[in-house]
C-alpha cells in the first residue's frame, strides 16, 4: 500500500501540517477517517491531557473502530481517535458551552491532535483514556505548535481544526 498524507489545519489562523496515515499500525481507523475526509469542527483545547487541540464531530465510520495501536501516552505529532458517549462528555466541567455542536449526540468522535511533549490521558470523572494513534505529523510540527499555544493563551472561538486529504 502506499502511503497516505492527510493536511491538518487551524483555519482561522491559516496554519496546517502534514500528517502520515499509520495504515500498518491503525489500519481499521486509517480507512474509516480517510473514507470520511474531510472532517472538521471547532477546535477546543485540552484542559486535562495538556498539549491536545480536537474537534467533536458526529459518528462517520460504518463501526466504530476497535482500540488498535493504543495510547494513554500521546507524543507530538500524534494523530489519536477517541469515541465517547454523550453523558461522558455532558458535564460543565468540561467547558463545553450547551449550545456546542456535540451536545444531544449519543455518540461523539474526537479527531486530536498532540503537540508537545508530556501528555497523559486520564480523566478524573473516569480513569484512562485511551485513544487510537492513526497518524503522524511529518511536516509542520513546530508552526502547528506555535499556532496551538496561541489558542491556548488567546482563545478557540471562532477557530475550526480540519482534516483533509494532502
Amino acid at each position: 500500500m502506499t502511503d497516505r498524507f492527510i493536511e491538518v489545519s487551524l483555519d482561522k489562523r491559516g496554519v496546517s501540517c502534514t500528517a502520515k496515515l499509520l495504515d500498518d499500525r491503525a489500519p481499521i481507523t486509517c480507512n474509516a477517517v480517510w473514507d470520511a475526509l474531510p472532517l472538521g469542527g471547532d477546535v477546543y483545547h485540552a484542559k486535562y491531557a495538556r498539549n491536545e487541540i480536537y474537534a467533536l464531530l458526529a459518528p462517520f465510520a460504518r463501526e466504530e473502530p476497535p482500540l488498535e495501536n493504543p495510547t494513554i501516552t500521546p507524543i507530538p505529532g500524534d494523530l489519536c481517535y477517541f469515541t465517547f458517549t454523550d453523558t461522558q462528555l455532558g458535564t460543565k466541567s468540561y467547558g463545553y458551552e450547551s449550545q456546542a455542536a456535540h451536545q444531544g449526540r449519543a455518540t461523539v468522535v474526537d479527531l486530536a491532535l498532540f503537540y508537545e511533549r508530556n501528555n497523559l490521558l486520564i480523566n478524573g470523572d473516569a480513569g484512562w483514556v485511551p485513544g487510537i494513534v492513526w497518524g503522524s505529523v511529518v511536516d509542520g510540527l513546530d508552526r502547528m505548535a506555535d499556532a496551538c499555544q496561541d489558542l491556548w493563551r488567546a482563545g478557540a472561538l471562532g477557530e475550526t481544526l480540519t482534516f483533509r486529504r494532502a
